[in-house]
């Protein structure tokens, strides 16, 4: 694969922060974090609400509005140790039980937290396991690297404890890992005494800020610059790196120039495509992204594209274009949970598998796990990929207050017979001979409109007196009765 030039930009104001992962200048990944910050990661002293053994799961209360999810299988059995067969939740947790735990999944919908009793903490180039044995290294790493670094950690590692090599701990020195070792067990004594102290339900660790986070996890050799427009992030950044990686420093710089960073880098206008339901390829085609309750389905489709030598050759182009932006799409959009791909059919399994190499080849940049099934022969791939988060089209967006999120209104002709019908109804149960109806605005047009004789219809049917007004308070369906009275009320009211 060919080498890609990464920078990263970070923008902070008194609203909010915002990280940009660039490749090639394009933008790969977005992240905004704003006062409500996201909670994954942060650790909790909890308490067991309920206990249910046909789920094999809990629901703890962490002191948010929804008490979060535990499943048996993120509950560490006493002291770390595991016994065979494993014991249901029951014999784990009982209701009232405080315990300690850390946030996998923010909530998100109507659903609360995700939570593990099997803490993790992330240093600069290791992660902690304080309930395993376990020492691993990052596989992203080459294998004399790998092997360096394990053994330096199996030499250092404490009894009890496990420990993760992350992939910036490339080129680090056996010092680096030492001093990074000894920050996270004085941060892991320093939990268990917050624990100890705690009333629960209360947290006890919270994560660093969107800025820093992405600086310890992502930032490495890899990235060619680093360029923050806030003076405060950039100090807070650079005292971060000198004491954990000093090389990259010369590798930060502040940005000054009156222009906003985003619009100077043209990231603003690729943001704002996030929202868009079609992305356009290169050669014409395009895809459509819908989000379903439980899953997302992208359709891959030629438009205006026609291809020169052949309908195969068109279906393939534009199926190799849609697999490397289907990829980037979700990095950029954070979309997880399941996702299903509808490329254009391909008869060739030839021509399936390329497709499929090119999508895999495109998904290995991809920080976040996915796995991904094979194309069928309808050109469909179903695969998944981890929900951490709201992506960022749930934090840029709200449901639709019209359609409630549905992506469609009623149509005018269904709008004027429902209006039409509830009038009718109300004139014809009501005892009154003259009302005056409020309309939403947009309604009271389509009834108004020439040749509809809405009103005038229910005058000559219910033989009583009527009359609309636009009343922008009333829902696209409601008639509200604004006056009724006898008749001449409505005209005296209306002079």
């Amino acid at each position: 694969m060919a080498e890609v030039t990464r920078e990263m930009l970070i923008s902070h104001d008194s609203s909010e922060t915002r990280v940009a992962v660039l490749e090639d200048g394009q933008l790969a990944e977005f992240y905004i974090e704003r006062a409500k910050r996201s909670v994954v990661g942060n650790i909790y002293l909890a308490v067991v609400r309920d206990v249910l053994p046909g789920m094999q799961a809990a629901f703890v209360d962490i002191g948010l509005e929804k008490n979060a999810f535990l499943y048996v299988d993120e509950v560490v059995a006493r002291e770390g140790i595991e016994t065979k067969p494993r014991p249901g939740i029951e014999q784990m947790l009982r209701p009232d039980q405080q315990i300690v735990v850390q946030v996998l999944k923010d909530p998100m919908g109507t659903k609360g937290a995700r939570v593990t009793t099997d803490i993790t903490l992330p240093g600069r180039f290791l992660v902690l396991l304080p309930f395993s044995d376990f020492v691993g290294v990052s596989r992203k790493l080459p294998d004399a690297e790998r092997e360096r670094l394990h053994d330096i950690v199996v030499a250092s590692a404490p009894g009890g404890v496990g420990l993760i090599v992350r992939t910036a701990a490339a080129g680090a020195s056996e010092d680096d890992l030492l001093a990074d070792l000894e920050f996270l067990r004085r941060l892991w004594k320093r939990v268990q005494q917050q624990a100890v102290d705690a009333l629960a339900p209360e947290g006890i660790y919270v994560e660093m800020d969107l800025a820093l986070r992405f600086v310890r996890d992502v930032f490495s050799q890899e990235f060619k610059r680093m360029v923050i427009d806030d003076k405060a992030t950039g100090d807070k950044i650079v005292a971060f790196l000198k004491k954990t990686s000093p090389q990259l420093v010369r590798r930060v710089s502040t940005y000054r120039d009156k222009t906003p960073l985003f619009d100077h880098y043209g990231v603003s206008a690729r943001i704002d495509s996030v929202l868009e339901r079609v992305v356009r390829l290169p050669s014409g085609g395009y895809l459509a992204i819908d989000r379903a309750e439980a899953l997302t389905a992208i359709d891959v489709n030629t438009g205006s594209y026609t291809g020169r030598t052949s309908l195969e050759e068109t279906i393939v182009r534009t199926n190799l274009e849609a697999a490397n932006e289907v990829a980037r799409q979700l990095r950029l959009r954070d979309i997880g949970g399941i996702i299903v791909i509808d490329f254009i059919d391909m008869e060739s399994a030839a021509d399936r598998t390329i497709i499929f190499e090119r999508l895999s080849a495109a998904l290995a940049r991809d920080r976040t796990k996915s796995r991904v099934s094979e194309i069928s022969r309808l050109g469909l791939v179903e695969m998944t990929r981890k929900n951490v988060t709201d992506g960022i089209y749930d934090l840029l967006t709200d449901p639709c207050p019209t359609c409630g999120g549905k992506g469609r209104v009623l149509s005018e002709e269904t709008r004027r017979i429902m209006v039409e019908r509830a009038m009718r109804q109300t004139l014809t149960r009501g005892r009154s001979a003259a009302y005056l109806f409020g309309l939403n605005p947009e309604t009271y047009a389509i009834v108004n409109q020439p040749g509809r004789n809405v009103v005038a219809a229910l005058r000559a049917e219910t033989r009583k007196q009527v009359a609309v007004v636009a009343d922008p308070d009333c829902g696209p369906t409601e008639a509200r009765v604004l006056i009724e009275g006898r008749a001449g009320t409505i005209e005296r009211a209306l002079v």
